[in-house]
């Protein structure tokens, strides 16, 4: 890979990782600055139960995003290696197509949809 390929694809990735972080800094301050204190649950379905709900999928979103962040690490620490490309189940290359969708992927699709 040349040097100019390595720095698009590095700022590509540092690009992904600032949105990343953002968005867990966003989901963190709408937690923090909740000013739901005590949550109740009664018989009816209400304010209480939709701030859980809403409180459980920032949960998972959080979750997801920060899954995403060690995805773009070991991104970034195959493109520091030179093995950037290289499913790292395989060994194949992975196509062109899935790194563009995915630049921070690290599995071919066979792989990834093996290992979860």
């Amino acid at each position: 890979m040349d040097s100019r390929r390595r720095k698009r694809i590095a700022a590509l990735l540092a690009a992904k990782r600032a949105e990343i972080e953002d968005q867990i800094g966003g989901i963190e301050d709408a937690v923090t600055h909740s000013t739901a204190g005590g949550i109740s649950f009664g018989k009816r379905v209400g304010d209480g139960t939709s701030i859980a709900v809403e409180r459980l999928s920032q949960v998972a979103a959080h979750e997801g995003l920060h899954d995403t962040l060690a995805q773009l690490a070991r991104a970034e620490a195959s493109l520091a290696a030179g093995s950037y490309g290289v499913c790292a189940g395989c060994g194949q290359d992975i196509p062109a197509g899935r790194l563009e969708a995915r630049p921070f992927a690290t599995r071919c699709v066979g792989c990834a949809s093996v290992s979860g």
